[in-house]
Formats: structure tokens, C-alpha cells, sequence
């Protein structure tokens, strides 16, 4: 068996056995040091000092190992922990969760959020199993239950979070998320109460070229949870929007003529749900979702008596935004050209600093009976040719009318973020994807 291993982000092939990453540090004295991250063998996973047996649900890739202890959101001079500091300067009376661990149980990322044992959410396709009990978590959701165990009524959790994509410019294996809560008194009285003294507090600045559409009601396809009542969850609700508008105002006061609008949404742990969109190249794009915390959490949390909302959103997306990042891929760039941009605390424009063409190769086959996945042909692709390829996209699909074979014909393209490839180099990357695709497949290469 080969081994890669992983020294920082560069990969080096040599002796077999075992998979390693490690990443460098340095001593006070200015030793250089290895710390191992992650080992693989034949049997096991082990991340952080952690040792996880594999099964059939295993599926986590070593080079998604790699990105584990990243942590970009911790860097302080980075774009996205940049947009997750200014977040938690708005919100400067909630506590901050940032370094709660990637992995998790099947039961903290599906289970304790309401989400059925057959609902597509859990597919092997779209997530990163560890084994069939243990993965990498999908969201920050995860441990909504370990904030509201916590003690504080108002929390933010930010972290990385991991689910199997396609792959284009605004997709990555890895990306980041913010998870906000809060919570009152359940009570007729105390609910409005408490949230119109903590509206006092005067987060919401209007932002001039802000403008916000809102004409969303509670209704029986988006209703009131059973054991709320309208004097509890209208005030809720306001808050809610209160947070949200407030904090939109905030990081995006600087843009010219932003929209901002709100829609009806469905998630199991929250109801009613909203999703909030933002208007960006004459495009609306979701930027968080968020709604009122389905009683049934309060209650697994020991809070009976109190009512909740809850929000999430995508660090990556405000940041390509505000930042004007046009591929996902530069927030891994360890080019300096692309982090000395940036300053803590301050918005500022991405200056490109480079742009070189483009490789284009396609690759067709045809598909055994088996069934298709999508997300399993980028997940290979990503392994074997890593960050150089930008965007794969299916171009065609046949089917032959006598044999009733399926073939389908996906286009690569491949680019460099900060160098010139040689279509040879390409091309050698190229066969190892057919390869690699041919043999983990057993598709019929054209």
C-alpha cells in the first residue's frame, strides 16, 4: 500500500504501512517541531489522539484529513475569521464557542436535531463518515445541545464544517458556519417583556443602500409549534428579525444598493423557518437560515420553560461578498500575496493578483447498473488532482437507445491560483484521474 503524507499541505509519496498528516509548529526557542494530526491505516482513523475503527460507512479521504486542523476561522488576519470577529463584536453580549471539535456522533449531528433516520441529509454521498456511528460534522448544529447546556442564553458557535460537493467556484469540501442562539422565559407576559428590554440594547443602525423585503407570516405551511402561543412566539419572531436585520446592516453598510429579502423556510429542528437571501450580480443568494427552536430541543436541553431562536450562516459566502473573492479555493491560499491583503477588523476588496488560463479537459464514460453519484465523482477528482481543478460540470448525458447504456460526459477545468500550468502537467493528472475513476467505479472509459 502507498502512503501520502502530508507535511503541511504538500504531499510527498514514499514508504508504506500508514497515512500521516502533520502540521508544522515552532518552540519558544524557535525549534522546529511536527505535530501529527491524523494517521490512517488499514483499519483505523486516528485524529487528534483519537483512534476510530473503520466499517462500511468509512469514507473520509486523507486529503480531507488534511484540512481538519486548518481552522481558518481562528486565523485573525483571514477573511473569514475576519466576517466571524466582526459578527461577535456585534452580538458583544453572547458567548463565544469557536474550538469545539470537528468530529462528532451521528446522534449530535442528525439525531438530537430531529433529523429522520431516512432523510437523504444522512446519505454516505454527501457527508464524511469516520465510521457508521462517528463523522465529521455537516454544520455547527451539531452542538446546538452543548450550547444550550451551557448556561447562556445567548451563544454563537463558529467552525469548520465538512460535506461532499461538486465542485465549482463557490464549492469546497470544507467550509465555515456560525451558529447563533438565544432564548427567554416561555411566558405570556415574560417573553415580550424580556426581549423588548434586550432590543434596547440598540443593535439595529439603519444602513443607508440597505434595503430589507420582509413579508413573511406565520401560516399552516410554515406554523406556530403546538405549545407556543401567540404571545410568545411573536416576540420571538421579532427578535429574531431584529438579530438578523440588525447584523446584516452591520457587515454590509458599505455595499451600494444592497436587497436583502426573506422567505418561508423548512428545517426539522426549528419551525417556523425562514432562509434570508441577499442580492449579489443580480442574483439572490441564501446566506443564512434561521427560525424558532422546536420546543422538543429546549426540552432534551432542560429547558422547558423557555422559548428559542436559532440562526446559521456561511462565513465563505458573506466573505466572497464583502471581500469580492471570486473562488472559494483562494480561502486556502497560503500565497501571501492573498493574506496580507487583509486586516483585522476592516472590509476590504480583494485585489486579484493573478489570473492565468485555463486547462480544459473532458472526461465521458459509460456507467455500469450500479447508481450514480455525483458527489462521489468530485470527491475522487479532488483527491487525486487536489486544488488545481476549479470546476467540473456535466455536459452531456446519453443514453443509448438499444442497449439502454447510460454515458455521461463531464468537463474539467483546470487552473493554477498562483502559477502557470503546462497542459503536459495537466495532462498526467488527467490519466490519473481516468484511472482512478475507471477503477473505483468500474466505469467503461470512451
Amino acid at each position: 500500500m502507498l502512503v501520502t503524507r502530508f507535511v503541511a499541505t504538500r504531499i510527498v509519496r514514499g514508504s508504506p504501512l500508514r497515512c500521516f498528516g502533520a502540521r508544522a509548529t515552532y518552540s519558544t526557542t524557535g525549534q522546529r517541531k511536527k505535530k501529527i494530526d491524523f494517521a490512517v491505516t488499514e483499519d483505523s482513523i486516528q485524529i487528534d489522539g483519537q483512534t476510530y475503527k473503520k466499517d462500511a460507512w468509512t469514507n473520509v479521504s486523507p486529503t480531507t484529513l488534511s484540512r481538519v486542523n486548518r481552522k481558518l476561522h481562528l486565523h485573525p488576519q483571514h477573511p473569514i475569521s475576519i466576517i466571524r470577529q466582526l459578527i461577535e463584536s456585534h452580538f458583544h453580549d453572547f458567548k463565544p464557542f469557536s474550538e469545539f471539535s470537528p468530529v462528532v456522533t451521528t446522534k449530535q449531528n442528525f439525531d438530537d436535531l430531529l433529523v429522520a433516520a431516512d432523510h437523504v441529509a444522512r446519505n454516505k454521498s454527501d457527508n464524511y463518515y469516520l465510521n457508521e456511528t462517528t463523522m465529521l460534522r455537516a454544520h455547527t448544529s451539531a452542538h446546538q445541545l452543548q450550547g444550550m447546556r451551557s448556561g447562556y442564553n445567548k451563544f454563537l458557535i463558529s467552525g469548520d464544517v465538512f460535506r461532499r460537493d461538486e465542485i465549482d467556484a463557490s464549492h469546497y469540501p470544507v467550509f465555515h458556519q456560525m451558529e447563533g442562539v438565544v432564548y427567554f422565559d416561555r411566558d405570556d407576559i415574560k417573553t415580550a417583556e424580556q426581549v423588548n428590554a434586550d432590543m434596547k440594547l440598540e443593535r439595529l443602525k439603519e444602513a443607508q443602500g440597505v434595503r430589507v423585503a420582509d413579508d413573511t407570516i406565520v401560516k399552516p405551511d410554515n406554523p406556530m409549534q403546538d405549545c407556543h402561543t401567540p404571545q410568545t412566539l411573536e416576540p420571538i419572531a421579532a427578535h429574531l428579525k431584529y438579530c438578523i436585520n440588525s447584523m446584516l446592516r452591520k457587515l454590509f453598510a458599505d455595499e451600494p444598493d444592497l436587497e436583502v429579502r426573506w422567505i418561508d423556510a423548512y428545517f426539522p429542528f426549528t419551525s417556523p423557518s425562514w432562509e434570508v437571501e441577499i442580492k449579489y450580480k443580480g442574483e439572490w443568494l441564501e446566506v443564512l437560515g434561521c427560525g424558532v427552536v422546536k420546543q422538543e430541543l429546549m426540552n432534551q436541553a432542560g429547558l422547558h420553560d423557555k422559548i428559542g431562536h436559532a440562526f446559521g450562516l456561511g462565513l465563505e459566502r458573506l466573505a466572497m461578498v464583502l471581500f469580492g473573492i471570486p473562488d472559494i479555493r483562494l480561502f486556502w491560499s497560503q500565497d501571501e500575496r492573498f493574506i496580507q491583503q487583509f486586516t483585522p477588523g476592516q472590509i476590504k476588496k480583494f485585489q486579484p493578483f493573478s489570473k492565468y488560463p485555463p486547462c480544459i479537459k473532458d472526461i465521458s464514460f459509460w456507467l455500469p447498473s450500479t447508481e450514480w453519484e455525483e458527489n462521489n465523482f468530485c470527491e475522487l477528482v479532488r483527491d487525486v488532482a487536489g486544488d488545481i481543478v476549479e470546476s467540473v460540470k456535466l455536459i452531456d448525458d446519453f443514453t443509448h437507445p438499444k442497449t439502454e447504456k447510460r454515458s455521461l460526459c463531464y468537463r474539467m477545468i483546470y487552473r493554477s491560483m498562483d502559477r502557470n500550468v503546462t497542459n503536459e502537467e495537466i495532462n498526467e493528472i488527467q490519466e490519473r484521474v481516468r484511472g482512478a475513476v475507471e477503477k473505483e467505479f468500474t466505469v467503461e472509459l470512451r
